[in-house]
């Protein structure tokens, strides 16, 4: 069996990546990065869906993004956008990026990869919803896997690896619809970046926005808001 490892967040679709890579026969080896985020909901939320979904292990790593700021996930003073448009959310380069979040993620699952001797990393990179995030972007997940060849004992060795984003050209009704087939509990996910006291999701952050329209999309409730009713 190919061993592979995932990036898991706790969210609607890092939960359904790795269900992705569990139902192509991976080993699915799960990473989970406390980096500094304003909340740890979604680690415990993480930690669920690893147990459920089948991963065949579940580590979680810490490096503090937060030093450098510039991120609204990270800094407690900046707010984090509501209630946008539409149109607005996915045009430009939200105050939600975290500088070279996805770099420093990937760079964490090559080195459980190398030591592992898996040569499949996954994520949940989405360009639909999130095309103003530039690590989403295939441009940077095939200039990683570049990088990963000649910065890794196993990639001079003749090693390649391959950064799986299955979920990459999806809406999020597509998503929505995809977890559901694939068995997943979407009630275990967690979206928001701006939790409520309780906690609750925020229902105005771009997250919640997404995620609610995926639903009303794909048709289903979602069960993640009736269980918290």
């Amino acid at each position: 069996m190919r061993r592979a490892v995932v990036l898991l967040s706790g969210g609607l679709d890092s939960a359904t990546t790795l269900a992705e890579a569990v139902s192509k026969g991976f080993e699915a080896h799960a990473l989970t990065v406390r980096y500094g985020q304003r909340h740890d909901i979604e680690i415990e939320c993480a930690k669920a869906v690893a147990r459920a979904v089948g991963a065949a292990s579940h580590r979680i790593a810490a490096v503090d993004l937060s030093f450098a700021g510039g991120s609204a996930l990270t800094d407690p003073s900046l707010p984090v956008p509501k209630s946008r448009p539409d149109d607005a959310i996915g045009a430009g380069i939200p105050p939600t990026y975290v500088p070279a979040r996805n770099t420093v993620l990937l760079s964490l699952a090559l080195a459980w990869a190398e030591v592992l001797e898996a040569r499949d990393l996954f994520i949940g990179a989405n360009v639909v919803d999130y095309g103003g995030y530039p690590d989403c972007r295939p441009a940077f997940l095939r200039s990683f896997e570049r990088l990963a060849g000649l910065a890794t004992r196993a990639g001079v060795e003749g090693a390649a690896f391959t950064v799986h984003a299955p979920l990459l050209l999806m809406t999020k009704a597509d998503i929505v619809r995809r977890a559901l087939d694939l068995g997943v509990d979407t009630s275990l996910t967690w979206s928001c970046y701006d939790p409520a006291p309780g906690p609750a999701p925020c229902g105005l952050c771009d997250a919640c926005l997404l995620r609610a329209r995926g639903f009303r999309e794909a048709g289903v409730p979602d069960a993640f808001s009736l269980a918290r009713r």
